[in-house]
């Protein structure tokens, strides 16, 4: 049986309005996004949870054992616990659509778990690293995704982030890439680009 729960902050929304699930980078918290989803979509349900693991402290979603080296085995138990965590309770808030949103290490598990399960409609990735290739498996036709990036960011490289939009290109999604000119950090160019791609939900 698969653990499903999570530390985390929710505000329940209308019912028939989207469930907002928001997921920090290593080192956050389950508030660090909170608000911001709240105010991107002040009807829906926002799930933001705690990272299970612990990386000296800091909370990520997974385990690696170096930066972009990822303890894969990790990676598929993180990736059926979230699915399952997110699919439970996007059906008890009887959910118009799901979407997710991440950074970072948070953007990280939210790419396997689309590229692996499909569960959501709509996925923001800040600033992500898939450091391998996936496998492609079933299509994520009609699927709607952002990316925004660094062009100097030396954790998620240009060609990463590059092979990772191709990769969902590829299955089906439909994906828009956002870069701006600095490093790892989120640049309001970036909020600007996350508010008008959820718009319409």
């Amino acid at each position: 049986m698969i653990e499903t729960g999570y530390v985390h902050r929710l505000r329940a929304g209308a019912p028939d309005k989207p469930i907002l699930l928001v997921l920090h980078g290593t080192g956050g918290d389950e508030n660090q996004f909170f608000d911001f989803g709240r105010r991107l979509l002040p009807e829906a349900t926002i799930l933001s949870p705690r990272g299970d693991v612990s990386e000296y402290g800091a909370a990520r979603f997974f385990r690696r054992t170096g930066e972009g080296v990822y303890d894969m085995s990790d990676l598929s138990r993180a990736t059926e616990k979230m699915a399952a965590y997110v699919t439970a309770l996007a059906a008890e808030y009887q959910a118009s659509h799901v979407l997710g949103l991440g950074f970072s290490n948070g953007a990280n598990i939210l790419a396997n778990v689309l590229i692996e399960k499909g569960i959501f409609d709509a996925a923001v990735l800040m600033h992500p690293l898939i450091p391998f290739q996936p496998e492609a498996r079933s299509t994520l036709a009609g699927r709607k995704v952002l990316v925004t990036a660094g062009q100097r960011d030396p954790i998620a490289p240009i060609a990463a982030t590059e092979a990772l939009s191709a990769h969902l290109e590829g299955r089906g999604a439909e994906v828009r890439t956002v870069w701006h000119a600095g490093g790892h950090e989120i640049a309001p160019l970036e909020i600007d680009a996350v508010r008008e791609f959820l718009s319409g939900y």
